[in-house]
């Protein structure tokens, strides 16, 4: 017996139309650093120590990355905001000091890390390839003493540093977070 075959539902697109608003994704703490290089990983420990806490509130998303330069624009598309979280190595103050400088600033004294090199330049090629950059980008840098040396532990000076650099990161990205 021959059955005629049921119709087929009406099939209803997922996507929005061309000219809906695409909502930002939520604010990013992205630590970056190498596992290995010892005090090289305060960046990702500070994302790791606040995962966690984060992973409830819809506003904000930590990720960890090694990766450096332009691969950030991947991470960096879309967001309304981002605060970076890095190691850094100025030898003008003591291991452990927190320091937030300017994306722009960076770029012009060359910084102390390869991982924030190129933040300006890259968030400029996004734009400039009209992409949805960010509007707002805070780095917090913690200084280090030896950015070479082979381990996965953080040296002392840096151990003790952890808690305020993640009290400091939490601070900035509830203003990120609440800001319009």
């Amino acid at each position: 017996m021959n059955r005629a075959a049921p119709d087929k539902p009406d099939t209803v697109s997922s996507s929005p139309p061309a000219d809906a608003a695409v909502p930002p994704r939520p604010v990013l703490l992205l630590g970056l650093g190498n596992d290995i290089l010892t005090d090289d990983a305060i960046g990702l420990e500070v994302a790791r120590a606040l995962r966690g806490e984060l992973a409830r509130d819809p506003r904000i998303e930590v990720r960890e990355t090694t990766e450096m330069g332009l691969a950030l624009l991947d991470f960096l598309v879309g967001r309304r905001a981002v605060l970076l979280v890095d190691a850094i190595q100025t030898g003008t103050v003591p291991p452990g000091t927190l320091l937030e400088p300017d994306p722009a600033d960076w770029e012009a004294r060359g910084g102390g890390n390869p991982h924030l090199l190129g933040v300006a330049a890259t968030l400029a090629l996004g734009r400039r390839c009209g992409l949805p950059m960010p509007e707002w980008v805070k780095i917090l840098a913690i200084e280090i003493a030896d950015p070479f040396t082979l381990g996965t532990a953080l040296t002392p000076a840096l151990r003790a540093a952890l808690p305020a650099a993640v009290a400091r990161a939490r601070r900035l990205l509830a203003g990120l977070a609440d800001s319009p």
